[in-house]
């Protein structure tokens, strides 16, 4: 039995409806990304332009992708058996393909690990279940975690995984990029941040 809290809040995030994000943020030209049998993301840094790049790990091999634009970057259908998906690996680390080879990249989703769930300028992502199994992706900004504030306004329901297994949420490392994962696609948005310029390179 629930409490009349758990109620309220569960009567809470059954109220609203999926809403684009606010801004700054903004999703990739092709909001969702399809990956069939997706397995995990992980974050890294492209070399010289400090862009963030995200690599999927899937039962089809790996492929590292452009944050902003979406587009495929590189793609190893064929890696090493023992190096395949994270779980081989004592920290949940992948190798890095295209511009990231020679890196290890940390991955987050089916066998464990996680993404920054807050970035340093106060937004924040948390994932609810008031349907379970199907899990709602809710962000938010300075401090208004939907447990109080008028939605649309201090928090927002971004992301409704009622049609597949959610995998991993979270941001990137640098806070620029935000990203949802499940286990037929990903999505992606993006923003700048202040003193940077477009595609979220810093301005000289």
């Amino acid at each position: 039995m629930i409490s009349d809290y758990q109620q309220q809040l569960r009567d809470r995030f059954l109220s609203v409806s999926e809403t684009p994000a606010p801004t700054p943020w903004h999703p990739t030209l092709d909001r969702r990304i399809p990956i069939g049998g997706l397995l995990g993301i992980g974050f890294g840094t492209a070399p010289g332009t400090g862009k963030d790049l995200a690599m999927v790990v899937s039962v089809d091999g790996h492929g590292l992708f452009d944050t902003v634009t979406g587009e495929k970057l590189a793609r190893d259908r064929d890696p090493d058996p023992d190096d395949s998906t994270p779980d081989t690996s004592p920290d949940l680390s992948c190798p890095g393909l295209g511009p990231l080879a020679g890196t290890r990249m940390r991955i987050a989703g089916l066998f464990g690990g996680g993404l920054h769930t807050t970035s340093s300028d106060g937004w924040s992502v948390e994932v609810v279940s008031p349907e379970w199994p199907h899990h709602r992706v809710l962000l938010s900004k300075d401090g208004g975690m939907p447990h109080s504030g008028p939605h649309g306004e201090r928090w927002w329901h971004i992301f409704d995984s009622h049609y597949s297994e959610l995998r991993t949420v979270g941001f990137s490392p640098s806070g620029r990029t935000l990203a949802v994962a499940t286990s037929s696609d990903l999505t992606l948005w993006t923003r700048r941040t202040t003193g940077e310029g477009p595609a979220g390179t810093a301005n000289a």
